[in-house]
């Protein structure tokens, strides 16, 4: 198994200790996030806090694809941090990345950067309609996803847990998380609306956003509300619509697996 380590250049003295810290993932219990794919941990550098997020190894197909053909997650996130800090959109400074291939497969990754300590993410905007400056939040929100139209960000999971978001004297602070799913190009009407579609189902949250879009863009307000709300509609049917596929085909297969133990041959 080869490791391949890539650490920032300002951090380079860090090199060392980060690779301990991947070696020991398992071992560090501050789990910020799990999911089927991916665990994410804290971990302490120096007295210095940072984020560990452990890709998990890809199917058969995709080992090969990452080992020769395309980038892994963990360097496409490296690689979108420092291209959005550069134009000037914060996301936690990225540390390094690594990993770990055979001579015919690729396997594990891992990101590392800095941990920012957020007030609350765009989620909470979804679930707590209490808040007190929700209104304002989600108005600030939406210049901010402006801007990254206007700098030709097309985020692809621009979706309620990666955006973290920091209140200061001066407003608000937007830093974009899990960043391997990113294109950097000229967005036009339809994709940038169609890029608010996994943020909410709740209609009065895509009228303020749809408001403050057009105070943006200059263009029709409702025209922008009623692509908005369809595009909404339309990924939410198709995302209940693969649950609804998944959960036929687990039935089918738990059915087939105790029919088969249950065979007396």
């Amino acid at each position: 198994m080869k490791t391949t380590l890539v650490v920032h250049p300002d951090y380079r003295d860090l090199g060392h200790k980060i690779k301990d810290a991947i070696s020991n993932f398992n071992s560090y219990t501050k789990v910020l996030g799990a999911a089927e794919r991916n665990v994410i941990k804290n971990v302490t550098i120096n007295g210095k806090v940072y984020t560990v997020k452990s890709f998990k190894i890809p199917n058969i197909i995709n080992q090969i694809v990452y080992r020769f053909f395309r980038k892994s997650k963990a360097e496409r996130s490296y690689i979108y941090a420092n291209k959005l800090l550069g134009l000037g959109i914060k996301t936690p400074i990225p540390i390094a990345y690594q990993k770990q291939t055979t001579p015919l497969a690729f396997k594990r990754s891992f990101y590392i950067s800095e941990f920012v300590d957020c007030d609350l993410t765009y989620r909470a905007l979804t679930t707590d309609f209490n808040i007190k400056d929700h209104e304002i939040i989600l108005r600030a929100f939406t210049r901010f996803t402006y801007t990254l139209h206007e700098k030709g960000v097309h985020f692809l999971d621009h979706s309620p847990g990666n955006t973290l978001i920091s209140r200061t004297k001066h407003g608000y602070d937007f830093y974009l998380v899990d960043l391997n799913r990113m294109e950097f190009k000229t967005l036009d009407f339809e994709t940038r609306i169609k890029n608010f579609s996994k943020l909410t189902i709740h209609k009065p949250m895509i009228k303020v956003m749809s408001n403050e879009y057009a105070k943006c863009t200059g263009e029709d307000e409702t025209k922008i509300f009623n692509a908005m709300w369809e595009y909404t509609r339309a990924f939410q049917e198709n995302y209940y619509r693969k649950i609804r596929i998944k959960k036929r085909i687990f039935f089918w297969k738990k059915k087939y697996k105790d029919r088969v133990s249950k065979s007396p041959i």
